[in-house]
């Protein structure tokens, strides 16, 4: 008598649009709902547009890094095993797990959120019990099929297109006067001392901000090995995605720098607990749309539940990725008959309680935890971009063309080069008013992700001896 042999592979169900919209979803959230007023408040809209474009430039030289990796080598948990491979295994290590816990946390923080959110219709009715309900239909979803999570990220984003780009009109048309009253025109940007407020300090904090916006458009790598057409799907999803985000950034902050000053203190209060301040909710006020609060509400809970949707998925193929690959006990590469890795899902949701759990019972081990992954995103990005520059020059020393590639990254080697250098920048220089007034307790919470991501890597490395591996010796398929 045989025994089963057990599953391991995932099933490729995801189509191009399914890419695109989990990409753009994965990026539009509350970061542009509710927190983008905020950074026009501390920096000035001038700030706040250069901050947009020059992360959202970075963000491209990234997307097309992963897009030549992830046509020739699709597999889930792209980043991870693309630095195992091309950079040295320690580095695939490090990675994998601490995306893993940073997106596993991360769900714990978007189904908290939902019980703020959710407040706003139900007051009475426990937090607990909201988030633990959302949770719950999460993880159902994510049990189903690929093709589920895929089809409900698609509509869930969706919803976040569509008010962008209704935003977008009104917002146009109140600036030059069809709606809302008088035409206001761009006299906003010269207020007090706009369009640079708070000088270079404020501006640097400000491109962290807008880093932590485009945060999740890495997932298209993530997606990569449950893709039914990568060669074609991630190039057109890498091209669309970059333009959507961009427009739909850069010219939201411009409408809601145009249309509110920088000096509007509702701009500063904006939080998902106080949707009523939302840059969002204001503009739409402003035309006199009824409900606006309420709508936006509605919008901003399907943002965080597409976040944690989609942050479930990540954790669960990156745990997966690495049970295969041997950097996680062998049980969490396993998958049902359906192709869901079950024992990775099952592990993921644990944590993502336990988190949850703590929010509840202890505040600071819950703000520890969150602080643990604050960088890890930015960790993900400097990865991604060092394995480019490694995996082309490997695949040109060991004698083959990038004719040879079915994408390959046009602004190379400028592009990685430019994004590994903006990281770096952006990760040391997040908090630099507590490395200048010598706030160490705070300083050590801001930089929590680096000793977490550094311990791991010399963990693995002085377990197992890895080295750096010479560009002839990497193996490319």
């Amino acid at each position: 008598m045989t025994s089963k042999p057990e599953n391991t592979a995932v099933k490729r169900n995801l189509q191009t649009r399914h890419l695109s919209m989990i990409a753009l979803g994965g990026s539009i959230g509350t970061g542009l709902f509710v927190t983008s007023g905020s950074t026009i408040a501390k920096a000035g809209p001038g700030s706040a547009l250069i901050a947009y474009l020059a992360v959202g430039i970075m963000v491209y030289f990234l997307m097309t890094s992963l897009g030549e990796m992830a046509t020739y080598l699709p597999v889930s948990g792209s980043f991870s095993e693309y630095a195992t491979r091309f950079i040295d295994p320690a580095v695939g290590f490090a990675l994998g797990w601490n995306y893993w816990l940073n997106w596993a946390i991360t769900l714990a923080v978007d189904v908290s959120t939902t019980a703020i959110v959710t407040h706003y219709w139900l007051p009475q009715v426990p937090g607990w019990a909201i988030s633990l309900f959302f949770l719950a239909l999460i993880v159902t979803l994510n049990l189903v099929s690929v093709k589920a999570f895929g089809e409900t990220e698609y509509w869930l984003a969706m919803v976040k297109v569509i008010t962008v780009i209704v935003f977008l009109v009104v917002g146009l048309l109140s600036i030059v006067g069809i709606l809302g009253g008088p035409a206001v025109g761009l006299r906003n940007f010269t207020v007090g001392d706009a369009p640079f407020h708070g000088g270079w300090v404020s501006g640097l904090s400000v491109f962290l901000v807008a880093g932590f916006s485009f945060q999740g458009t890495e997932l298209i790598g993530i997606t990569a090995g449950e893709s039914a057409t990568p060669e074609t799907s991630i190039p057109k999803a890498i091209k669309q995605v970059f333009w959507r985000i961009m427009i739909f950034y850069v010219l939201a902050i411009a409408v809601i720098a145009a249309l509110i000053p920088y000096t509007d203190p509702n701009l500063l209060g904006a939080s998902e607990a106080r949707v009523a301040m939302s840059p969002f909710t204001l503009v739409f006020q402003r035309i006199g749309l009824a409900g606006a609060a309420g709508v936006m509400n509605a919008v901003i809970l399907t943002s965080v539940l597409s976040s944690a949707n989609s942050g479930l998925y990540a954790s669960t193929r990156m745990l997966w990725a690495m049970g295969n690959t041997g950097m996680a006990p062998r049980i969490f590469g396993r998958t049902n008959d359906r192709g869901i890795p079950v024992p990775a899902l099952l592990l993921t949701t644990a944590v993502g309680m336990l988190t949850f759990a703590a929010s509840i019972v202890g505040t600071e081990v819950y703000q520890l935890l969150v602080a643990s992954s604050g960088l890890t995103g930015f960790i993900a990005w400097l990865g991604i971009a060092f394995s480019h520059l490694r995996f082309r020059q490997a695949f040109m020393k060991q004698g083959h063309s990038v004719d040879e590639l079915v994408y390959h990254a046009r602004w190379f080697p400028l592009g990685p080069i430019v994004a590994a250098v903006m990281g770096l920048v952006i990760v040391f220089g997040q908090d630099l008013q507590a490395v200048t007034s010598g706030q160490w307790y705070r300083l050590a919470i801001s930089y929590m992700s680096l000793p977490v991501f550094l311990g791991m890597f010399a963990y693995y490395k002085i377990r197992y001896r890895t080295h750096v591996i010479p560009l002839d010796q990497i193996k490319l398929k």
